[in-house]
């Protein structure tokens, strides 16, 4: 499913116009979004959570040349999904 599809789903189940439902879709990735800029966690129950994780800086190798190269450190996004979530893929 695509971004296309998951508003027309929105749109659908919740009796909304599909301009509402994207507006509705794009604030809740912003919120996400925002909330993991500042270090926090998005919990949504039932569904699952959202964290930032921590990538530690560690060396690699460029496969075209073979050549050591430094990998930075970066700060990732994570999914935790919910029991709810989970129960309803078994």
């Amino acid at each position: 499913m695509n971004k296309t599809e998951l508003i027309d789903h929105i749109a659908e189940q919740a009796d909304l116009s599909k301009a509402a439902a994207g507006r509705a879709l794009d604030a809740l990735i912003g919120g996400v979004k925002g909330t993991l800029k500042k270090g926090g966690s998005v919990t949504l129950v039932g569904f699952g959570t959202f964290v930032v994780g921590k990538r530690t800086a560690r060396t690699g190798r460029n496969p075209r040349t073979g050549a050591a190269i430094k990998i930075k450190a970066a700060k990732v996004p994570k999914f935790k999904p919910g029991k709810a979530l989970k129960d309803a893929l078994n």
